[in-house]
């Protein structure tokens, strides 16, 4: 076996153990917040809590990270350089504390909203139930208007001759559908608002995930860098129940779920 093949598989067992550990979490937390909810917890306050804990687990690995030590013997140069790096992580980790302790909110009541859907599922059903109208497809139009926005954040997404889909036209379409009717007036601007927001982070899933990437070139995540994806990245935090419905209509979960996984929404409906 080649070298870079070794590399390449052992990069595939550690996005495997990194998604369990994820997937475990996020089940963990769930079942924290129904605990919480059942204990008369608010909403808010549930948050803040777990909140709390999930900064906490990250300050530990600070912690680790900062009195690790080079291997014993190394020459001053390398020990220069190791100590440099570990500051780099450390200081990184501890901005990711700093926004997970205060900026994680919406989740205790996404829980909420998942386990009351869940309930609803597993009820037996009446013996007529009304047939549910879909959504109404976007007018093409409109659907072109968005798109032109999208397209305008050049930083966020991939070069037209790098994408994997030179027309993502039905990955918008559907994304779209999520969009509630009272917020279609206004959604160029929410949009707008959504990519400037998170812009230092889609910088960051362009740059981890997207074309080019080690990932990529496992044939994953071929969503990012698409400009259709900003808003389904949009949804997946404004409307995260309504997009994944929309989706398992018409196309594949695995697009849906890799970028899911990719961009760590506040909750994650992929099982």
């Amino acid at each position: 076996m080649s070298t870079e093949q070794h590399d390449a598989d052992a990069y595939s067992r550690e996005l495997a153990r990194i998604s369990h550990h994820q997937s475990e979490a996020t089940n963990a937390r769930f079942t924290v917040f129904q605990a919480l909810a059942a204990a008369g917890i608010g909403h808010e306050q549930a948050d803040d809590i777990v909140s709390k804990m999930e900064a906490g687990a990250l300050a530990g690995a600070h912690t680790w990270i900062s009195e690790s030590s080079p291997p014993h013997g190394s020459e001053p140069g390398f020990e220069d350089g190791w100590f440099a790096d570990v500051r780099d992580v450390a200081t990184y980790l501890l901005r990711i504390a700093d926004t997970t302790a205060t900026a994680q909110r919406g989740r205790a009541a996404s829980s909420a909203m998942l386990l009351s859907h869940l309930q609803r599922s597993a009820s037996p059903a009446p013996a007529e139930t009304p047939v549910e109208e879909p959504a109404p497809a976007p007018a093409p139009l409109y659907a072109r208007r968005i798109l032109a926005v999208a397209e305008g954040f050049a930083w966020a997404i991939a070069a037209p001759g790098e994408r994997h889909w030179p027309d993502g036209g039905e990955f918008l379409d559907v994304a779209l559908r999520a969009v509630r009717p009272e917020e279609r007036e206004g959604y160029s601007e929410r949009l707008t608002a959504f990519v400037e927001q998170h812009r230092a982070r889609l910088e960051e899933l362009l740059r981890a995930y997207g074309p080019g990437s080690r990932p990529a070139s496992h044939g994953r995540y071929a969503l990012v860098g698409q400009p259709e994806t900003l808003v389904i990245l949009e949804r997946m935090e404004t409307n995260p129940f309504g997009l994944r419905s929309e989706w398992q209509k018409e196309l594949e979960d695995v697009f849906l779920d890799d970028l899911e996984f990719a961009w760590g929404p506040r909750i994650r409906l992929s099982r």
